[in-house]
């Protein structure tokens, strides 16, 4: 998009969509430790921590298809620009620590966590919300069953380029009121 579009643009669509996750992050119970240009970080903690982290995120598949999408269609007609998102979460023990020089620094998130939720955002496939199995067996039903039939959301994936981990990806959405 920065190469294709006025940065104008691009701040436009960036900022509409950081706002709508953002949102979706904090209506779920999580909290945003970092923005780190079109991406958002949230976080959630306690022993349900997993569950709205994926309604979040399924949420954020809805936002961008039925909300942003449409609009950026129906703003721009002259554009084929599509926005397209993936969520990463996993679940381990993290830390933040402040890191850099004075003047210049910022917090660090430490921890597996972190890390392999943003390496699973990084999946391009038609799955937009991947959770890691650790993440996935903490999962409520309500966030692994869909539909009034409660149909399973998730498939079950190899993760090659993490020693072949265990992940499960969705395509599924949860409607944003």
């Amino acid at each position: 998009m920065v190469d294709s579009e006025p940065w104008w643009r691009s701040a436009e669509i960036y900022k509409t969509f950081l706002h709508c996750a953002a949102t979706i992050i904090r209506d779920e119970g999580g909290a945003i430790t970092s923005y780190d240009g079109d991406r958002v970080m949230g976080i959630w903690v306690g022993k349900r921590q997993t569950t709205p982290a994926a309604i979040a995120g399924l949420k954020i598949n809805f936002a961008v298809q039925h909300v942003i999408n449409p609009a950026l269609e129906r703003q721009y007609p002259d554009t084929a620009r599509e926005v397209k998102q993936v969520v990463g979460i996993d679940t381990s023990a993290i830390r933040a620590t402040r890191t850099g020089v004075r003047g210049g620094n910022d917090i660090v998130w430490v921890g597996r966590a972190a890390n392999y939720a943003a390496k699973l955002t990084t999946l391009n496939l038609e799955e937009r919300t991947w959770v890691t199995e650790d993440a996935f067996k903490r999962l409520a039903d309500e966030a692994k069953l869909g539909g009034p039939s409660k149909q399973f959301m998730w498939k079950k994936f190899r993760w090659s380029q993490q020693a072949d981990l265990p992940i499960y990806g969705s395509t599924w959405w949860w409607r944003v009121s």
